[in-house]
């Protein structure tokens, strides 16, 4: 007994410094699907490739306050940057410029609108609108730019905007022989080459002639693709806003539409994105209400695959909760994010409706019910399951790998509990590399799944 005892003392404490680590680990780290980020709101992605990684430049969605921001509006004091190399495990590097830190910034704007980065020079130029505070600038937004040695910062803003240009939503892009281009939007889309320090332009503003002339359009983003030039734009066709796009053989057009990209949401009045080509994939960065179901100024950032036909044009992109990459069995998966779902049995809720940016549960409550989240890497070398549970019923799940009658490769057994417990089990086989994940209730109970996880 006394042996029984130490050898179980010694399981159990292995485990909780398993469980100990990995939350410390994830306390510098985001591990997330759609929304990819889950620490805070982000809106109107940038994405660059930067030295091998992808770097996130979006804006920041924070509550209006009394005194701060204008309530039942877009609230944006600050930037975030984040990066990733696999496009699931994200890491935030924190603020890297607030509205208060530029000197020609009207600080109680709360107005840090969607922002951009490139490259050149040898240096990384972070492009931003905001409001002025002082009128010689000009009424409304104006672009400022704000210069790094690194893509993560820190950035040093210049003492003044641009000169001569008025709105929101920059966008920049440098073509192969080494020309930038300066998009911005102000009721039009506007275009205007920038001169070699990136901080002028080289020419008068144009306006982007053949888009739509009824309805708001704004967020240009850019870029090429075999010598096309892709013009990207949300635009509200009828009361909120759909991704539509247009292509021209020069940078600065004439452009033709020619289609919608992704289809408006009632759920979500506005709509903004960038495309990146990472590892021969291509990859569009949008953003959703998903953590803010009741109010869609607090946005969520996503990402989803995004292929070309092969005369050059995009098809059309339908939202996942998936998204993209391969998720590491040793991570917490989140199910709830799932691939497929079983037509009965099964639902999603929050965990805390008060305080949606907790994340999600899944729930199952019928005897066979099941849900599918794809690319999990198990590795070479797995024994236990453990999985975050809430029933008051209890109940067995049952794991499997690829599809739903695919191998089962575990069997647990949940106890009825008043409150969240991790629930710890043996495996009963093991499936080494990427298989698609699959927990199903075997049984007519109720169970609450938080998350999944191995090791």
């Amino acid at each position: 007994m006394k042996r029984y005892r130490t050898d179980s003392m010694r399981q159990f404490s292995f485990y909780v410094l398993l469980i100990m680590v990995s939350i410390i680990f994830e306390a510098g780290n985001l591990f997330a699907q759609n929304p990819i980020i889950m620490n805070q709101f982000t809106a109107d992605p940038s994405a660059k490739v930067f030295n091998g990684k992808v770097y996130l430049y979006p804006s920041h969605d924070i509550l209006a306050k009394p005194g701060k921001g204008r309530p039942g509006w877009f609230c944006m004091k600050d930037y975030h940057v984040f990066s990733s190399e696999n496009l699931t495990d994200w890491k935030d590097y924190g603020v890297i410029l607030s509205q208060n830190k530029v000197q020609w910034v009207d600080s109680t704007s709360y107005s840090m609108w969607a922002p951009d980065c490139t490259y050149s020079n040898g240096k990384y130029y972070f492009y931003f609108p905001a409001p002025a505070k002082n009128s010689a600038f000009g009424r409304g937004f104006s672009i400022g730019v704000a210069i790094s040695a690194k893509p993560y910062g820190p950035f040093t803003p210049q003492p003044e905007p641009i000169k001569d240009v008025h709105g929101i939503d920059p966008c920049v892009l440098i073509t192969k022989d080494g020309q930038a281009y300066l998009y911005w939007a102000q009721g039009e889309i506007y275009v205007a080459q920038l001169t070699k320090n990136m901080l002028e332009l080289a020419t008068k503003p144009h306006v982007i002639q053949g888009l739509p002339d009824k309805g708001l359009i704004e967020g240009p983003f850019v870029f090429e693709r075999k010598g096309i030039y892709y013009l990207t734009y949300p635009h509200v066709q009828e009361k909120t806003e759909r991704l539509e796009y247009a292509m021209a053989d020069n940078p600065m057009g004439p452009f033709k539409i020619r289609g919608v990209l992704m289809d408006a949401t009632p759920d979500c009045w506005t709509n903004q994105n960038s495309i990146v080509k990472f590892h021969g994939q291509w990859y569009l960065f949008y953003h959703h209400n998903d953590l803010s179901p009741h109010f869609d100024k607090n946005r969520s950032v996503r990402i989803d695959s995004l292929f070309f036909n092969s005369d050059g044009t995009i098809q059309k992109i339908t939202p996942t909760l998936r998204g993209v990459g391969t998720t590491d069995a040793i991570r917490k998966i989140q199910i709830d994010r799932y691939s497929r779902k079983s037509g009965q049995g099964i639902s999603i809720a929050f965990l805390d409706s008060l305080h949606p940016i907790k994340g999600w549960a899944t729930i199952l409550n019928a005897s066979n019910a099941w849900i599918q989240y794809n690319k999990v890497n198990f590795g070479d070398k797995l024994k236990w399951i453990n999985v975050k549970v809430l029933s008051k019923t209890g109940g067995v799940l049952q794991i499997r790998v690829d599809q739903i009658n695919g191998p089962i490769i575990a069997r647990v057994k949940i106890p009825t509990t008043n409150s969240w417990k991790v629930i710890h089990s043996p495996l009963l086989a093991f499936q080494s590399g990427i298989h698609n994940l699959i927990v199903q209730l075997i049984d007519n109970k109720n169970v609450e799944i938080d998350w999944v996880s191995f090791q």
